[in-house]
């Protein structure tokens, strides 16, 4: 039987402000703090304390809010979430319910079906849990916790079941974790688990032409997926387990479970709780969020262009494909340089910047490891090799020799053109004679060719290449080659 996935998401991303959620504890980095170093009263669970909001994490959470459409509440209303776990040093977590922050929201994704519009359910604030760390085994096992990460801010973004498929689920937190960092409100540093995504999936027997769909199925929670390819290949192994297990006559039971990236399978973790099980209750040290017109209109009012509007400006402004656009507005700081190239120069044809930076440039930084913050090639420096590529003055394969001098030594191409002796030969009397010589070298290969071996083409023209040290005019190169090889036919 034909079975289709019906998925939700939640994604909590922590927000990159100074201090905790509800105490003056400074955020650090939890990978590097020695442990239990950024613990307070507070934040450590103590009777008698009190919990005050932070504002800033409120304004962040209104800033994505408003990035997603979302219609924003008036008056949010802090909750207790009752969840027993080490990490939660009070018993419960802190978090929002009944009227989170705000509600309805939408995000239109690009996937290999075409567009599709994901409907946002609700964005809520909350604080994290701390860290707990298994050690030992047998007798010996113990389990450590590290609080530096509890009571950190945290936003939960919601979706409504609207995904179909893992393809889908992976985009949308790609575009999400991208808005994210446009807004400067978290790093997207998926490794240090700054952003967590755990699928809601289920299925149910697909919808035949003109029928009903049927009944929601029920519903497994992945938790705490830290990468983008281990969230569509979870989603997808968990789709492919429940077909199997519902076409085998078992029953789909609501649980939790975790990844395992080795073996690629999901793992039981625990029963699945229903909202009864937390006891929500509002919190009653402290007083609903107040949001006013004023303030809405301010942060609406500073909200950056976004990745989807520049997207669209990409390919309607610079005439770029919807594939390099793509590309280079997945990164504000990517897009960034490319605008300033642009910018700089306008001669060079946006659609060869656009084709250096994800070509060539991306190669040279993902090979050594080099992020574009530490990148020695400023834009207008690009922006000069890639014009002294298109004028014709070096040719692709010297250019990419010089782009790898730019940045090693974060010299200007002109500089290294001029001083290496690079410039492209395009005189035909020069390279006539190249030509020449080279089949007169190869008489062979030339008789090979005339009796049908068009593919030795190419290797004639590599040693014409090759005798004039790559600096010749490829275009007159081959003009020459060919009316030589007819001329002695």
């Amino acid at each position: 039987m034909p079975y289709e996935a019906v998925i939700g998401l939640e994604i909590h991303a922590e927000l990159a402000t100074r201090s905790k959620m509800f105490c003056a504890c400074p955020v650090v980095d939890t990978t590097v703090a020695a442990p239990n170093t950024a613990v307070c009263p507070v934040c450590a669970g103590m009777p008698g304390t009190l919990p005050v909001v932070n504002a800033a994490a409120v304004e962040y959470g209104l800033r994505v809010a408003l990035a997603l459409g979302c219609q924003i509440n008036p008056g949010s209303i802090f909750a207790r979430k009752n969840y027993f776990y080490p990490d939660l040093p009070k018993g419960y977590q802190i978090s929002q319910y009944e009227e989170p922050l705000a509600r309805n929201g939408r995000i239109t994704i690009r996937t290999s079906q075409g567009e599709k519009t994901i409907r946002i359910r609700r964005v809520h604030l909350e604080e994290d849990t701390g860290k707990l760390t298994h050690a030992g085994s047998g007798k010996q096992a113990h389990t450590l916790v590290d609080l530096n990460r509890a009571g950190v801010p945290l936003l939960e973004i919601v979706t409504e079941p609207d995904f179909r498929s893992g393809e889908e689920v992976r985009i949308y937190a790609q575009a999400l974790r991208s808005i994210l960092r446009y807004l400067e409100v978290n790093s997207g540093d998926m490794q240090k688990g700054v952003m967590r995504i755990e699928p809601n999936i289920s299925i149910r027997p697909a919808v035949r032409e003109g029928g009903q769909p049927a009944p929601l199925g029920t519903r497994v929670e992945v938790k705490n997926l830290n990468s983008f390819r281990a969230l569509e290949r979870a989603t997808n192994y968990e789709i492919q387990r429940q077909a199997a297990a519902l076409e085998a006559g078992e029953v789909v039971h609501q649980v939790t479970v975790g990844w395992d990236d080795a073996k690629e399978i999901t793992v039981l973790q625990r029963v699945k709780e229903g909202e009864d099980d937390y006891r929500y209750f509002p919190e009653p040290d402290l007083q609903p969020v107040v949001v006013d017109e004023a303030q809405i209109a301010r942060l609406h009012a500073e909200l950056p262009e976004l990745p989807e509007a520049r997207f669209q400006r990409f390919c309607t402004q610079h005439g770029l494909t919807e594939y390099a656009a793509g590309v280079l507005v997945e990164e504000k700081a990517v897009a960034d340089y490319f605008e300033a190239a642009a910018a700089a120069n306008a001669v060079v044809t946006p659609k060869a910047l656009a084709n250096w930076i994800s070509g060539e440039l991306f190669g040279l930084m993902n090979q050594a490891g080099v992020t574009l913050d530490r990148l020695l090639i400023r834009a207008e420096a690009l922006a000069e090799l890639v014009q002294l590529v298109e004028q014709g003055k070096i040719n692709q394969a010297t250019g990419r020799e010089v782009l790898g001098e730019m940045f090693r030594s974060g010299k200007a191409a002109g500089e290294i053109v001029r001083a290496r002796g690079l410039e492209q030969v395009s005189d035909a009397d020069f390279i006539t004679g190249l030509v020449g010589e080279t089949l007169a070298a190869y008489p062979q290969e030339v008789a090979d060719y005339r009796t049908g071996k068009e593919t030795l083409f190419n290797w004639l023209f590599g040693q014409v290449m090759r005798k004039a040290g790559g600096r010749a005019n490829p275009q007159v190169v081959r003009q020459a080659l060919s009316k030589q090889l007819k001329d002695t036919s």
